[in-house]
């Protein structure tokens, strides 16, 4: 169980199959430093995202998230301009569990109906242990789908390379 409470403020993107060439684009993959790599996160979306964003917001989302090439780079830019989690119906696995696995963020998965009811610049409470977002402006609950016993596990340990199997 993982006993952590997210508090942010939502950066909406309604819009399905969002890859990793949108999320970062191909020709920022030569830098290494990961500062620099964020301040191009998802520019072939929204050529201002990082100037929107602070830490620990949220990023919401359609279908497919983070599908395309299996780029480490994704999850790492995304994190590195302070999103703390995705939440999104579904995400191309690669994606997925480099987000976990690294313990860059958190990808939650929603069911579709709750991306029509959060709005873009709400402010949420994400209850990992409850399993439920609690949608402060509306003073409305959404649930969440839980993680895996093995995925909080990874997620606990702040990473695969951290996790211990017992």
């Amino acid at each position: 169980m993982i006993m952590m409470k997210l508090k942010g403020t939502v950066h909406k993107y309604n819009k399905a199959n969002i890859d990793t060439d949108v999320i970062i684009p191909g020709p920022y993959l030569k830098i290494h430093d990961h500062d620099e790599l964020a301040k191009h996160a998802m520019e072939g979306l929204d050529p201002d995202f990082t100037k929107k964003v602070s830490a620990g917001d949220f990023l919401l989302v359609g279908h497919n998230f983070g599908c395309g090439s299996s780029r480490e780079h994704a999850p790492i830019a995304l994190s590195k301009t302070g999103i703390k989690a995705i939440l999104a119906p579904s995400f191309a696995r690669i994606f997925y569990r480099n987000s976990i696995d690294g313990g860059y963020l958190l990808p939650i998965e929603i069911e579709e109906n709750i991306l029509e009811k959060i709005g873009d610049k709400e402010i949420i409470e994400i209850d990992l242990e409850q399993n439920l977002i609690t949608n402060i402006s509306k003073n409305e609950t959404y649930p969440i789908r839980p993680f895996s016993k093995i995925i909080a596990g990874i997620i606990e340990a702040g990473g695969l390379f951290n996790y211990k199997i017992s």
